[in-house]
């Protein structure tokens, strides 16, 4: 833990220079807003202050794990999976990292979800405990809609019944009998030319190596609002002509992929990665079981970006829907305990990352460091309450004298 006074404001700025002013203007706003939404912005001050002991073995972590970092996805094999899904931070790290970065944000998440202190509590204990069990098996599996259960399985089911036409109806306009993207400010603003032509041409290179190029037409481009912790980073969503008609229109998420906010403080050595976009993709297809439909990495003057899909599928589980019912996010927090033991599973044995003899090992000697990793995580929760109360009191201030958000 860092000792000494702390100017969490000028960090946050610092860290966000140079970003899109007008979503970096959302984003502060998010992040002085709760405690959870605080610790979903700031990664970059949770791992220089609140890195745990790397006493664990190593794993190829997403590095940025907390409880929105799980939701639905369509894979590149068109069915529907819950699993970890944002790998910005990606890194391999000790084990420890990813579940105490998920166990504060479950302790900060329990005042906005109206759970109590000890049941909180509880549920981290849940979740050490699946992660070890599964850990202890030794066999990797994942979550679908026949094997899920709970809030998850209504969650799956809910998506089934959604279609890509309807999706497509609430994100775009129909002008002169074409599809042109909404730019509601929710979701979508709109981009400058300059903008419009570099996504364009960007798409054109990666269509030329495409079996099928006129696919990936591009129709329409905007910039895309979504995440907190990346809001202001280069980021667009693009209308493709796909397979043609109104209906056969695809939409295409582009975002800029700077280096992880881990980078300055990982204890281990990385691979030497192509580009930053090769990093989160190449962890991506070795953490998840099906990685999502047109993941991709690209690289274009000299920056590179992460392509996939943007489908509504792309759901996040909406916790607040536990309704008072322990048991119901006592099953969530289990079921997320194991997928993150099976993606450490799935990704071990590579390059550097423990192999699943030592997964075993560690799963089965969970007495021993289970309540060590809750108390540090109990720390780290009051770490981030504090930093978010400095921000949160300069952010009220800014506002109050100058009408305005903390500048860049």
């Amino acid at each position: 833990m860092q000792s000494g006074p702390r100017h969490v404001v000028d960090e946050i700025v610092a860290f966000n220079a140079g970003r899109d002013p007008e979503r970096l203007t959302r984003k502060y706003r998010l992040l002085a807003s709760n405690p959870f939404a605080f610790l979903r912005g700031t990664c970059h001050l949770f791992y220089r202050d609140h890195a745990a002991p790397c006493d664990s073995p190593l794993a190829w972590i997403c590095g940025d794990l907390h409880l929105e970092n799980f939701g639905t996805y369509k894979g590149d094999n068109r069915l529907t999976y819950f699993d970890l899904n944002d790998f910005d931070e990606a890194a391999l790290a000790p084990a420890s990292w990813e579940l105490s970065r998920f166990l504060v944000s479950l302790l900060l998440a329990a005042d906005v979800l109206h759970v109590r202190p000890r049941d909180a509590l509880f549920l981290c204990r849940r979740f050490i405990d699946a992660y070890a069990a599964e850990l202890a098996s030794g066999k990797a599996r994942w979550l679908e809609r026949a094997t899920a259960r709970g809030m998850i399985k209504a969650l799956m089911r809910d998506i089934r019944t959604r279609s890509r036409p309807a999706f497509l109806d609430r994100r775009t306009d129909l002008r002169n009998g074409k599809r042109q993207l909404r730019l509601d400010g929710i979701k979508a603003l709109p981009v400058n030319e300059a903008e419009r032509a570099r996504v364009t041409s960007m798409m054109e290179r990666y269509a030329a190596t495409q079996a099928d190029h006129k696919f990936f037409k591009v129709l329409d481009v905007a910039r895309r609002i979504a995440g907190t912790g990346s809001l202001g980073l280069e980021r667009y969503v693009v209308l493709l002509r796909g397979r043609g008609g109104l209906d056969g229109n695809f939409l295409l998420d582009i975002k800029h992929a700077p280096p992880s906010a881990l980078a300055p403080v990982l204890p281990c050595p990385q691979p030497a990665w192509d580009s930053e976009a090769r990093r989160i993709v190449a962890i991506q297809r070795r953490v998840q079981a099906i990685t999502p439909a047109f993941l991709s990495d690209l690289t274009f003057d000299g920056q590179s970006y992460v392509l996939k899909e943007l489908l509504p599928d792309q759901d996040r589980l909406t916790l607040d829907h536990w309704n008072g019912k322990l048991a119901r996010l006592d099953t969530v927090m289990r079921d997320m305990g194991a997928l993150l033991a099976w993606a450490h599973l799935r990704s071990g044995g590579r390059q550097g990352s423990a192999n699943a003899d030592a997964w075993i090992a560690f799963g089965a000697d969970v007495a021993s460091w289970r309540t060590a990793l809750i108390n540090h995580a109990r720390v780290g929760q009051q770490q981030v309450l504090a930093d978010w109360e400095r921000y949160a009191a300069a952010y009220r201030e800014a506002v109050r004298q100058r009408g305005t958000e903390p500048r860049r």
